[in-house]
């Protein structure tokens, strides 16, 4: 996936612990949220790097393993660099699946930190309540036309608030809310958006 020598250039910046081992931070590349923290050695960060395929090091069995080998939760890689120490490395992946082995999509809880994450599991939370217990869950149990005209609504506001103003960044967070809330009643990934803008701008880089 990368350029030919990538992998050696990327070893060669970091700083192995006593163990040979390095610390793998790994985020959605989508939304930024943390899934895992696995390590990884030398031979490991070759293969991420060469397959594309988030690669780790077992402490406990003392082996190489490729994540969703077996589960079939793979996280495909996006990038992979390391902080400025070298002594860590970031790696962003798209997940196929739960990226913990008890079956959550984090292993820091249901959505691994971040107000967007945290905000899609509260609307998949509001789907199955009671309409009276939040506004959420009303739009969410709603026609879809009332939903949809909320986003028109919304729209209108962030058009005509006040340029520059803080009423106007506030009108873009209820926009951004209820289009979350449509897609999510469509039974869309709210998030899903944020996937498509990280394609658009790999590919225009």
């Amino acid at each position: 996936m990368y350029e030919s020598g990538a992998a050696d250039a990327l070893i060669a910046r970091l700083r192995f612990d006593e163990a040979g081992l390095v610390p793998c931070v790994c985020l959605d590349a989508a939304t930024g949220e943390v899934l895992m923290v696995a390590w990884a050695d030398a031979d490991a960060v070759r293969r991420s790097v060469e397959t594309g395929r988030a690669t780790f090091f077992s402490r406990s069995r003392g082996e190489v393993w490729e994540k969703g080998a077996t589960s079939g939760n793979t996280l495909a890689v996006s990038s992979i660099r390391p902080d400025c120490d070298g002594d860590t490395l970031l790696v962003e992946v798209t997940p196929a699946g739960p990226a913990c082995h008890t079956g959550s999509r984090s292993c820091f809880g249901a959505d691994g930190g971040g107000v967007l994450g945290r905000l899609r599991t509260t609307l998949a939370e509001r789907a199955t309540a009671d309409p009276a217990s939040s506004y959420a869950a009303r739009l969410l149990h709603a026609p879809r036309a009332h939903v949809a005209r909320k986003v028109g609504e919304e729209s209108a506001e962030v058009l005509t608030e006040e340029p520059a103003s803080a009423a106007l960044v506030a009108e873009v967070a209820d926009l951004w809310f209820h289009t979350m809330v449509l897609l999510a009643r469509d039974g869309l990934d709210p998030l899903a958006p944020l996937a498509v803008l990280r394609d658009r701008h790999s590919a225009s880089e």
